[in-house]
Order: structure tokens, then sequence, then C-alpha cells
């Protein structure tokens, strides 16, 4: 036999070490995949779930089964859709006090500004629902119609003052890229109770493409430092909502089953030779694959969808790749047991011409977000869903260029913004945190990014200071290392 031949069966010297201890944790982590990824020939853990949770997970009891995370990429202005501020009227074209802006950092695109004339709102405000909440009705008519089932949180605050460090901290909890998005924190916690269909699934809908739109990182729903098998996996808008999901020509079903076991078997035996995690993770990706060839097509058809139903979110819920199409998938995957859906829309930085811009913004995604609100209220779903609604920092009152009473820009504020969070053991109908007369300054009840993420945690049964994941040394965790807390005043 050649030398050729035999190389493969010789330890290389790094593959001593990590069968002789020095890789213990490692090991570890590979049993546990073992354990979670027992998929090869349909086979399933104990409990008959493909994605269960941790032992010792869920904390608690849970308030909410699954999550689905509206992220409007780019910073929607709090200041011209929920935190009204009739003052500001008096102040037109004004220099911003300086006892106002203080010591702020300012972004590279108004730090040279010599005047910071302040910008009123030009949209109208009303009190809606029973509980009276102001809300933008010329641009959010529909969400005005469901604010009765939202808490809204208008003292979120960041460090963040650009978009892709605070679009990282959102979802990750640090600005540091590598972490693991909240999608997969809770994927790898909780797993799912879908067998046929990931357990944490995004979408990217296309926006108004007159828009500023930013671009979105992988990292926002990547499971860095956890097995990869945790990653959030991208349905596209168009073609085939996963490349290469269907046989290729000449290959049946059982063909291909029959190659994934073959495969599954040598996989595990480089598995059990070389006990590293990745391979089970390539094992549980190749079979979910082979199982979603069957639940995607089921998922995407929307011919058994009532008429009053897809009415709810408008009439572009039928064309794939839309923000109103992504949101009834969201709807229908929680349905089927997947547990973190998020919603990726681009286009919210307006640094000039904010009212036309945030007009296509909302005329993409009002109806949408308040349609999902109500088909998931009425079909029992919502007291077991938390729904989440942001984006990564707020915009300034004073103007970015030039200013007119109906024509504005405005750049970053990361010192407060906007947010709401429904169903899922949230509070319907409260209003929590306090702005100055200028949404400059929080005056009252301030609400960090990672106080935010405890508290979706806990809805979902997690204690956030004990949900940990040793890396480099450290016991990394979603709400990071400083003290947070969980927002019980916005739970039921």
């Amino acid at each position: 036999m050649s030398d050729f031949r035999l190389w493969p069966d010789e330890p290389t010297r790094r593959q001593f070490f990590a069968g002789s201890g020095l890789r213990m944790g490692a090991l570890a982590l590979g049993m546990m995949s073992a354990r979670r990824g027992a998929l090869a020939s349909g086979g399933q853990t104990p409990g008959g779930m493909i994605h269960p949770p941790l032992p010792g997970l869920p904390h608690h009891k849970p308030t909410a089964k699954a999550l689905i995370y509206l992220h409007m990429n780019g910073a929607p202005s709090q200041i011209d859709l929920w935190d009204y501020k009739p003052k500001l009227k008096e102040y037109f074209n004004k220099d911003l006090p300086p006892s106002v802006r203080g010591e702020q950092r300012l972004s590279t695109m108004t730090s040279g500004q010599t005047r910071f004339p302040v910008a009123p709102s030009k949209f109208t405000f009303k009190r809606s629902g029973k509980c009276g909440t102001w809300i933008n009705t010329d641009l959010m008519p529909h969400t005005s119609r469901v604010v009765d089932e939202l808490a809204l949180i208008r003292s979120v605050n960041t460090n963040a003052i650009n978009h892709d460090p605070a679009c990282t901290f959102v979802m990750t909890g640090s600005e540091v890229p590598g972490k693991a998005s909240i999608g997969s924190w809770l994927s790898y916690g909780l797993g799912s109770e879908s067998n046929n269909l990931p357990a944490f699934v995004v979408f990217t809908p296309r926006f108004p493409s007159d828009s500023n739109g930013q671009a979105l990182f992988t990292r926002m729903w990547s499971s860095g430092f956890l097995p990869t098998g945790y990653n959030g996996v991208a349905l596209r808008g168009g073609g085939d909502p996963v490349l290469y999901l269907r046989n290729p020509e000449g290959v049946s079903s059982t063909d291909r089953r029959a190659m994934l076991d073959t495969l599954g078997d040598l996989n595990r035996m480089n598995s059990d030779r070389f006990h590293d995690p990745e391979i089970q993770t390539r094992i549980g990706q190749y079979e979910m694959a082979y199982r979603m060839q069957s639940s995607v097509p089921d998922l995407t058809d929307l011919s058994t969808e009532p008429k009053h139903i897809l009415d709810l979110y408008g009439p572009d819920v039928t064309t794939p790749g839309t923000y109103a199409h992504s949101a009834i998938m969201a709807r229908r995957l929680v349905e089927r047991g997947v547990r973190m859906v998020q919603l990726l829309h681009r286009g919210w930085d307006q640094h000039g011409r904010l009212p036309y811009e945030l007009g296509n913004q909302c005329k993409d995604t009002d109806q949408p977000n308040a349609g999902l609100i109500m088909d998931l209220k009425q079909r029992g779903l919502l007291d077991e869903t938390l729904v989440v609604w942001g984006g990564e920092f707020g915009r300034t009152v004073y103007s970015q260029g030039t200013l007119e009473r109906d024509n504005y820009g405005r750049d970053h504020h990361p010192r407060n913004y906007c947010m709401w969070m429904a169903g899922g053991g949230v509070k319907g109908g409260i209003t929590h945190g306090e702005t100055d007369d200028f949404s400059y300054n929080i005056i009252k009840d301030p609400v960090p990014v990672n106080d935010l993420n405890a508290t979706i945690l806990h809805c979902l049964g997690i204690d956030h200071e004990r949900f940990t994941y040793r890396f480099q040394g450290l016991e990394q965790k979603l709400t990071g290392v400083e003290p947070q807390r969980v927002l019980k005043e916005l739970l039921v």
C-alpha cells in the first residue's frame, strides 16, 4: 500500500493532542452536539425533538414560546413616529440649546455644522386606542389600530453611533463582532418544536429603491462562538427559498435518503475519530435540508390562507421578497414551532428627504406589522409569541443639512430612541420611559439595549445571568458583563 494511502490513518500532532484531553471542552461539546444531532436515518432524541433544549432550560415558566424580531435597519426617527413633542413647533429653525446638547459625541456627518437648527416633525400625531398612545397617524394608520397590544418604550439607549456596531450591539449584546446573535442564543438554549424547519429563520425583504439602504451583515444572525448549527437560516425572497433544496433531475427522494444515510455513517466515523463538533453540525444540516425539501414548499404555499387573512397584510402579501410576504411567513413559521424569526428591513437611514423616505418605509411596513399582530391574536398565538419592533439607534432633533418645514434630514442619535414589544407576557397599551421636550435626553426610566435583551430572554423562560457559554476564558452572555435588569414593569 502506498504511503499516500496510509497517511490519513497517521494522527497529526494536533490530532494527537485533540484526543488526549487538551480539548475536553470540545469533546464535551461534541457529545452535546451528538445528543442534539442524532439525525441520520431520521433519528431523534428521546423526547422526539430534533432541536431539544439544553438540560435545565427553560429556567422558569416562559410567557412566550417564540420570538419575532422586526428590525428596521438604519434607525427610524423616534421624533417623527412615536415620541410626540408638540412644543418643538416653537423652536423651528432655532439652534438646539447647548444645555440640551451637552458634550454629546456627534457623527462626522454633522460634527462640522456651524448650526444645529431644530426640525419639528411635520406629521400629525393623535392619541390612539383605549390606551391613548401618541402615534404618527399619517404614516402608521394601521399600527395605530393595534396600539392597545403594544408596550411602547421611548427611552431605549445605546453606546454606538454608527450603523454597523449599533446593529451588532442590538443583535448580539456587544459592539465587538464574533458574538452570538439573539436568535442563535435562543436556538442553542431552547431548541425548537419543529422537526422539519430550522429553529432560527431570517428574512431580508426588499425595501424602497430610492431609500438609503445600509448593508446587512450576517453577524446579525450568526452563531458567533456557538456551534455553526445555530446560525440563522436566511430564506430568499426570489426563486427557491433555499438554494439547491430541490433534488437534481433524475434523483429521487429515496435516492437522496440513501445518500444521506451513507454520508451520515461516514461523518459519524470521522466524528468518533476526531471529536470535532462541527461534524455533528454538518450531519444535522444535511438532515434538516432533506426535511426542508417537503416542509418549505408547504410553508410558502399561501393558497390555503383565507382572503380576509391575506388582506390583513396588504396587497404585497403574495409577492415573495416583500415585507408583507415575510411577515405572514413569520406567522406561519412560529405556527409550525420555529423558535425565532427575524425580519430585517433596510432603508431607514434618512439623513435627508426624511418626510418622503420615511413615508415610503412606513408604506412598506405599517400594514404588515399591524396585520401580523392581528393575525397572531385571532389565532391565539399572540399570547405565546413575543413580537419586538425597533432599530439600532434614534435620530437627532436638529436637521442635517438644509431645513425646510416640509423637508429635512436627521443624523444618528444614540441617546434615546423608541422600540415596542407585544404579546408573550408583555402588557399591552402602556408607554415606558420619557424624554425631554427635544427628544434628545432621557429624563425617566432609561432602558439600555441589554436590559431589553434580558427582558426578551426572561419572557422566553431564561435567566440571562445563568445563560452562559464559556469562550476565550469568559462566561459569555447575550447581555454582556455589566449588570442588566429585566424590565418587570413591562410584563403582565
